[in-house]
This record gives structure tokens, sequence and C-alpha cells, in this order.
């Protein structure tokens, strides 16, 4: 007998991502990550940037072959996330050297982190939604980057940064969505899966906290 039932596909590898989605009683049938040359376009902004990001993500896991092993009924989700300073787009910090020059341009500033979420419901209809999140931080001494810096939280962030770890310390002040700094704006995430006939709350309803 064919299986019908929905299924849902994370395009990430991000653990950050699975978290906020088990956070809201979401769990991923497949993580199926996507490896997409990131580099921005001449004149790309980082609003554009990430929602090019996550749809072109979106894209390429729909047509993975463990995707298409499925079957039908498959819910692909992927997300991408920018941090902005003007139409600067700052990188994902792979180096101290990148995380210190990140740092440094955001002490005492307001920056922007963009993050895009795209859905690839089971009939191919595609959808995004892009979170804006302005984020101001306190002047960084010089100890406070060094410091953060050995903490290796930021490696591969965003920004040189994970909010949710020390340097959530650094927010002065933060409008927007929470967990869209994170990596998946979980307000545009639900809204889309449910817009596209994902059973939201079947699942919270059939989760084993609900039934305990």
């Amino acid at each position: 007998m064919a299986d019908t039932r929905v299924k849902l596909v994370l395009a990430s590898a991000s653990p950050r991502r699975l978290t906020l989605l088990e956070r809201v009683g979401l769990a991923p049938d497949l993580l199926n990550p996507t490896d997409i040359d990131e580099t921005p376009k001449k004149r790309e902004t980082p609003r554009r940037l990430s929602i090019r990001l996550a749809e072109e993500k979106a894209r390429i896991a729909h047509m993975a072959p463990q995707v298409t092993a499925l079957g039908s009924g498959v819910f692909i989700l992927a997300a991408d996330t920018v941090v902005g300073l003007g139409r600067r787009i700052l990188p994902k910090a792979e180096t101290p050297e990148e995380a210190f020059a990140c740092l440094t341009l955001l002490s005492g500033r307001s920056h922007w982190v963009y993050s895009t979420v795209c859905l690839i419901g089971p009939k191919g209809n595609k959808t995004t939604r892009c979170s804006e999140t302005k984020v101001r931080f306190k002047r960084l001494s010089r100890e406070d980057i060094q410091s953060y810096i050995k903490s290796e939280e930021w490696r591969g962030k965003a920004g040189g940064y994970a909010i949710q770890g020390r340097a959530e310390t650094f927010v002065r002040n933060l409008t927007g969505s929470y967990s869209g700094v994170v990596g998946l704006p979980l307000y545009e995430t639900v809204h889309l899966l449910e817009g596209a006939g994902y059973p939201i709350l079947h699942t919270w309803m059939n989760s084993p906290s609900a039934m305990a």
C-alpha cells in the first residue's frame, strides 16, 4: 500500500533550525542539506541574497533523489539568514579575523538580519517569506570581542555571532523575530506550512506531549 502520509523535509544541516522546528512540535521526516554557492551577486542587497539562497536550497532539495523517493505529500522547507549593515553583506565568519572584523563593524550600531523561509508544497507550488529584524549591539570593547572569539560560537555564523549564546549579552535592543536571528523565523514558517495545507494542528494534537 502506498504511503499517503504527508512528509516534511528540512533542507538544512543546521542543528539550530532543527531545534527550532522541534520546539514548535514539528519533526522533519528527512534532513536534506544542500550545498550551493552563497557568493552574493554584484549589487545584490542582503535581503535579496537571503531570499535567493533560500529559494535555491528549496529548489535543489526538491530534485534530490532521496526526496523524490518519499513519494507524494512532501513539503520541503529551506531557509537562509543574512546579516546586513546597510547594503553591506556580512560574511558567515570562518576565521577569527573575519569574526573580529564583523564584530568591530557591529559594535555600537544597529544592523538587520534577513531570515527567509521557502516552502515547496506537494504540488510543486513555491511560497517564500522574509523576516526582517533590527538588532542593536552595545559598544564592544576589544576584550569583549577577543573573549567572544575564543568561545568559537561565531564560527560559520552570519555576521560572526550566534545570538542564542554569549552574544545575546551584546544585544541592547531587538525589533522583529528572535527565532529569525537564530536561523528560522517560526511565525513565517508555521504560517507558510498552514497556508500550504500541512496539518500543523493535527501534528500538535498527536504529539507525545499532547497525549501524555
